[in-house]
């Protein structure tokens, strides 16, 4: 039997779900399924204070090969327990916290099947109650009531099928019409021309269900239909192939806004008219921009690795910047802090693509942070103004890299500690800008002529290993910033350096 404790992957359970990869065992079995449906039953029952008897708890899966077969685990699972399920179909992972929210079904839980953008055999499941996502210790102690479970079965006849994403598509569209307070209000999307691209992953409802009813031409969208096989490219913002695919499809349909989602539409990105690509730092950047002015002074919050020009750029917008620790769970619940103790922080947003608005429960949806572009852009058209006005004083980056550096050391953690401490007294013995405030690793910045831009090393979380993550502003650069490391390190002989 499948060791579940192992599946646990922060705040979500991911594994191998199907054969398909060479040397990858199937890890995330139909049993295992099972226990954790039953483990997360019991968990929010004890939570909630409530019988099992009186739980309703929503499941709903993405474009994924295991989805049915994992749905049907989890669900008889939760069913033999005394829950009542149900089947919201596919969907995307927003759509299902929001479950718990809407009236019309105010679920006391819900699961969503995903692994994100991970290949096509992997797959998961990660949990809501009306609180958020589950929190890293919430999935410990779930999985650990799962693993002194066996697996059951129970008859699924009485699982009721419902259609939750439309009711999801309504509220989205009710925020667009809204925003935009137009004259055209059942259309407030004509005359505008917006690309899509889902990967082949949950998220071609965003295109049905929302932009074509509002009136916006969706010519040239592509990649809509649910394929778990992921035929034409990686659904995932941050990848190139990915992005060079929206963008094309940008440039040869003359579309107003490109806009892609990942696989479970928690993450999106954004390509302007000109094929100018609006991720990483400049989905940070354009996202603040347009929140700007109804938060003037707000903070927002980011994971570490932002450049110094986000920085530059979110300052001279009125905004602040809180830069924290990688994670887009450990970001959101920074931000939700900061609001507890009175500081106004209206946005949490990873450069990948994970971002979360106070005013939307913050929660991570890539179609709500995609309904804030058609907003600013439907308002911007209006003025005879493009989205670009937004970061046109974004100033432009010009190379960056992130470097795996494995630690080949028994006790990986305390040489890695030790590695980073001298790494740090060292460039403070040389001169070099400590950034002060760093939630994790170092981070140093260069403004010389010889060297200009920035570079931040740090410890993984989990694996032997210090990802380094460098920014040159000009040609060279991130090459001397490289090589700055190397020299600082270059007595860690346990410390396998990659080339440049």
């Amino acid at each position: 039997m499948t060791n579940i404790m192992k599946l646990q992957n922060g705040s979500d359970i991911r594994g191998v779900a199907c054969d398909g990869v060479a040397g990858e065992e199937i890890t995330l079995t139909q049993e295992a399924g099972n226990q954790i449906g039953g483990g997360f039953v019991r968990w929010l029952a004890d939570k909630k204070g409530k019988r099992i008897e009186e739980l309703r708890i929503g499941i709903g899966h993405d474009s994924r090969i295991t989805a049915s077969c994992l749905f049907e685990a989890a669900a008889m699972g939760i069913v033999a327990a005394g829950a009542t399920v149900y089947d919201c179909g596919l969907v995307s992972t927003p759509s299902m916290f929001m479950t718990t929210v809407f009236e019309e079904f105010a679920f006391d839980g819900a699961i969503m099947i995903t692994a994100s953008h991970l290949p096509f055999n992997r797959n998961g499941y990660k949990f809501f109650d009306r609180d958020g996502g589950l929190e890293h210790d919430d999935i410990t102690a779930l999985l650990t009531i799962a693993s002194e479970l066996e697996p059951v079965d129970a008859s699924l006849k009485n699982v009721e099928k419902i259609d939750s994403i439309s009711v999801y598509c309504a509220f989205l569209r009710d925020k667009i019409k809204k925003g935009i307070a137009a004259t055209e209000y059942e259309k407030p999307l004509l005359g505008l021309r917006i690309v899509v691209d889902t990967g082949n992953g949950a998220g071609g409802f965003f295109v049905e269900k929302v932009l074509n009813p509002l009136g916006a031409d969706t010519t040239g969208s592509q990649f809509l239909e649910p394929d778990g096989h992921f035929p034409n490219h990686i659904p995932n913002p941050e990848n190139k192939q990915a992005m060079e695919s929206i963008r094309q499809a940008v440039l040869a349909n003359n579309a107003d806004l490109g806009i892609i989602f990942d696989t479970d539409v928690d993450r999106m990105s954004a390509v302007l008219p000109n094929g100018e690509e609006v991720n990483r730092d400049a989905i940070i950047a354009m996202m603040t921009a347009v929140l700007a002015k109804e938060y003037p002074g707000g903070t927002v919050v980011t994971d570490s690795v932002t450049s110094d020009r986000l920085t530059r750029f979110i300052e001279s917008i009125g905004m602040k910047q809180h830069r924290y620790m990688r994670g887009y769970k450990n970001v959101i619940n920074e931000s939700i802090r900061l609001n507890k103790e009175g500081i106004v922080s209206p946005l949490a947003i990873e450069t990948s693509g994970h971002g979360a608005l106070s005013e939307n429960y913050f929660l991570d949806d890539g179609a709500y942070m995609a309904v804030k572009l058609l907003i600013a852009l439907a308002r911007a058209a209006r003025e005879n103004k493009t989205l670009a006005s937004f970061i046109e004083t974004l100033e432009k980056g010009f190379e960056e890299r992130e470097y795996r550096i494995k630690i080949d050391a028994e006790d990986f953690k305390a040489y890695g500690k030790k590695a980073l401490a001298a790494f740090e007294e060292r460039a403070k013995e040389k001169g070099y800008t400590i950034v002060p405030d760093s939630y994790e690793g170092v981070r140093i910045s260069f403004d010389t002529s010889e060297v200009k831009g920035w570079l931040l090393l740090r410890m993984s979380l989990h694996d032997p290993q210090m990802p380094l993550n460098i920014e040159g502003v000009r040609q060279g650069d991130c090459d001397k910033l490289f090589d700055k490391v190397i020299e600082l390190l270059c007595d860690f002989d346990k410390l396998k350096m990659p080339e440049k």
